[in-house]
């Protein structure tokens, strides 16, 4: 039960804890929902049981994946050394794939850490129905597997619309195939390989080498958009966050404070209990950028800051079929004070940011990221593959 929260026998797909299992807990990471079973399975996980496939099980998050890899979990085990449970099922091949939400990269982190695939899908192609929603405008959920061929299997099954889910695109099926990646173009981001450690610039240039040897084309550019982009989306997601997390008061479900006067009493308790550090933290920053004062400066500039991103990286995308970045600033992650928690996650969420504001595709892949443009996710599979098959 290291890894997980609820396991299942005889599974072959995990699920992380912000995605509904009906019947079984669902948590989010948090105190505030403990003990809470919903009614229903999500969506993604419902289209997996009809063809076939079986949950082996929910596995530990950090509260509302507002954390690095989910070390701020409530439930898990504490570790010096940090990493992902779900990925880290994948990598152990105690489970085909895994279903995890991304809302600010930290499901990427974790595959890069521990050295498997991750595909952060087109916004919108994958049902969000059945997640424990904190950031509506951003999250998307996604798929860990050992590599590209099965990511794209199970991303076949669980994406399409769904009438559930007033997010999701109108298109019934969308492309996974993965075909001869060489004459692509791929640019290297100078700007994030700056802000990467040794060790991880040596895993980027070696990716990039190898897809060089498949005949696609490398080079490194400047682009002068991903602090701004990070900006914008720790803004809105803040702001999103803190007005989602307000339905949990103590008083329908989850954790409810034993002592409390009244009405008011009861709601600040509960959540004074429930609540971690950080997701405090999610939460005065996001009032703060929604405050009457703040709102036109902070947030409502955030808005249109996501639109010219998303137009600046759409003519980028002119030049080029995907970008090639660090997924994070290093190979490994220490045990830190949650205190400090906030901060970490803003400065490695610029290598993430970008493709939660915009709604782009993101793969990570051999500890690296690809990001290509809206539905380039065959694309971003097909390099990923090029490079698989070359390192077997």
């Amino acid at each position: 039960m290291k890894y997980y929260t609820v396991k299942f026998d005889n599974g072959n797909i995990a699920v992380d804890d912000t995605i509904l299992v009906k019947d079984a807990v669902s948590s989010a990471g948090s105190k505030i929902l403990e003990g809470f079973k919903p009614l229903f399975s999500a969506e993604a996980v419902t289209r997996l049981e009809n063809k076939g496939y079986k949950i082996a099980g929910k596995t530990h998050v950090g509260e509302f994946g507002l954390d690095l890899v989910g070390e701020f979990s409530y439930y898990s085990e504490k570790e010096d050394t940090l990493k992902g449970a779900a990925s880290e099922l994948v990598a152990s091949g105690e489970v085909k794939a895994a279903l995890g939400v991304d809302m600010n990269g930290a499901t990427r982190r974790c595959a890069a850490l521990s050295e498997v695939d991750f595909l952060k899908p087109t916004y919108g192609t994958v049902s969000r129905y059945g997640i424990i929603s904190c950031a509506a405008s951003g999250e998307q959920l996604g798929v860990y597997a050992e590599n590209a061929a099965e990511i794209a299997e199970i991303m076949s099954v669980i994406s399409g619309h769904d009438e559930k889910d007033g997010t999701s695109l109108k298109n019934l099926s969308y492309d996974y195939s993965i075909t001869d990646a060489s004459g692509k173009k791929v640019c290297i981001v100078k700007e994030l390989m700056e802000k990467a450690d040794d060790e991880t610039k040596a895993k980027v240039n070696a990716y990039a080498d190898t897809l060089r040897k498949s005949g696609v084309i490398v080079e490194e550019i400047s682009v002068d958009i991903f602090e701004t982009a990070n900006m914008a989306w720790q803004i809105l997601m803040t702001a999103e966050t803190c007005n989602n997390v307000s339905r949990y008061d103590g008083v329908k479900y989850g954790h409810r404070a034993t002592e409390y006067k009244n009405i008011d009493e009861l709601y600040v308790n509960s959540r004074t209990e429930g609540f971690n550090f950080l997701t405090k933290a999610v939460i005065l920053y996001g009032s703060d950028v929604l405050s009457k004062n703040r709102y036109a400066d902070c947030y409502d500039k955030s808005l249109k800051v996501r639109r010219v991103i998303a137009e600046k990286f759409e003519k980028l995308m002119e030049s080029y079929d995907a970008v090639l970045t660090p997924a994070c600033s290093k190979t490994v992650y220490e045990k830190y004070d949650i205190h400090e928690a906030f901060g970490k996650v803003f400065e490695e969420s610029v290598f993430t940011s970008l493709a939660n504001l915009i709604g782009i595709p993101a793969l990570v892949c051999g500890g690296i990221q690809l990001m290509s443009k809206h539905f380039g996710e065959s694309t971003l599979l097909s390099l990923a593959n090029s490079v698989e098959k070359e390192g077997k």
